[in-house]
């Protein structure tokens, strides 16, 4: 009963995934169920203190659970334990999660962002272990990321450090939920590469995409490995603009290695050439050959590897 272990949530506006895990980064149980969806705080809560339960009851023989971290789509202040704005999860709002669970589960609580989150399961477990200074890039719907400088996750004076996807990669181009236009999650992410497939298909090139009327990432995706070349001239378009965030991001920042993870990250031979040649030719002086680009080792379980670092950290 003397091994320490700690329980680590993701919570998308999807799934809700937990797992408990040790010191060293070692899974021990994981479990996964749907986020509420309701308008009420308490689902969320409760489904959250439930899954923490099973994981409980699964790891009693064995560990001793100390602590857990959920890692939150959105803004979070983690000094009051307080989740700001949740764009996906509007009911979280304003809401003290941390004093919420700790009263739930007698155990030590906090908060995170799921892309500072995965940026430090990635630094700890994955493809920038061992660098001080790694950036996480996360292509999905949209487009996340955590930054970490000296070996810390990078906050900014509001906690809102981080926010690549709203990089401006094209001043005229498409607008973004944020209020801008030419943010590169316009650009790079899932819903960015079915909105270049219409806007090049409207340029009457052929494709086998054609007469698909709901059209998803995926089947850009599976049309480009196929060989089509509208397929392919999205992922290059969706190359071009990352490369030209990911040159911003060296250019400012310096790190030693970016990882580029999320469901996206799947299609990496697809768009990888053309974000390195345009890294290559952009970055200022000698940074290109300095910073590493490379995908995520980690995959899904980034986030969670993340958050039980950081609720490991807390506990110290």
């Amino acid at each position: 009963m003397d091994k320490e272990i700690v329980l680590a949530a993701d919570l998308g506006g999807t799934n809700l995934r937990m797992a408990a895990i040790d010191r060293q980064g070692t899974i021990l149980y994981r479990t996964r169920r749907e986020t509420p969806r309701g308008e009420c705080v308490n689902e969320i809560v409760h489904a959250i203190v439930e899954s923490a339960n099973e994981c409980r009851k699964n790891c009693a023989d064995s560990a001793q659970i100390k602590g857990i971290c959920v890692a939150i789509p959105g803004t979070v202040d983690i000094n009051e334990g307080l989740i700001t704005t949740a764009p996906n999860l509007p009911a979280l709002n304003d809401f003290r999660m941390v004093a919420a669970l700790e009263n739930e589960l007698g155990i030590k609580a906090v908060l995170e962002n799921d892309a500072n989150a995965a940026a430090v399961g990635e630094n700890w477990c994955g493809a920038s272990k061992g660098f001080t200074h790694s950036i996480m890039v996360t292509l999905g719907t949209g487009v996340g990321g955590g930054i970490i400088i000296d070996g810390k996750v990078l906050r900014g004076a509001g906690g809102m450090a981080g926010e690549i996807g709203h990089i401006c990669v094209n001043p005229s181009g498409a607008p973004c939920s944020c209020g801008s236009f030419g943010c590169v999650e316009q650009y790079s992410s899932a819903s960015a590469i079915v909105r270049i497939e219409r806007e090049l298909r409207a340029q009457c090139l052929e494709s086998t995409l054609e007469n698909i009327p709901q059209l998803t990432a995926y089947e850009v995706f599976q049309a480009a490995v196929n060989g089509d070349e509208l397929a392919l001239k999205v992922f290059r378009q969706m190359g071009f603009y990352l490369g030209v965030a990911l040159v911003s991001l060296s250019n400012v920042l310096n790190p030693e290695i970016i990882v580029i993870g999320g469901g996206v990250s799947s299609g990496w031979e697809l768009f990888m050439p053309q974000m390195q040649e345009t890294t290559r030719q952009r970055a200022y002086g000698g940074l290109s050959e300095q910073t590493k680009i490379v995908r995520s080792e980690l995959g899904d379980d980034a986030g969670i590897l993340g958050a039980a670092r950081l609720a490991f950290d807390s506990l110290a």
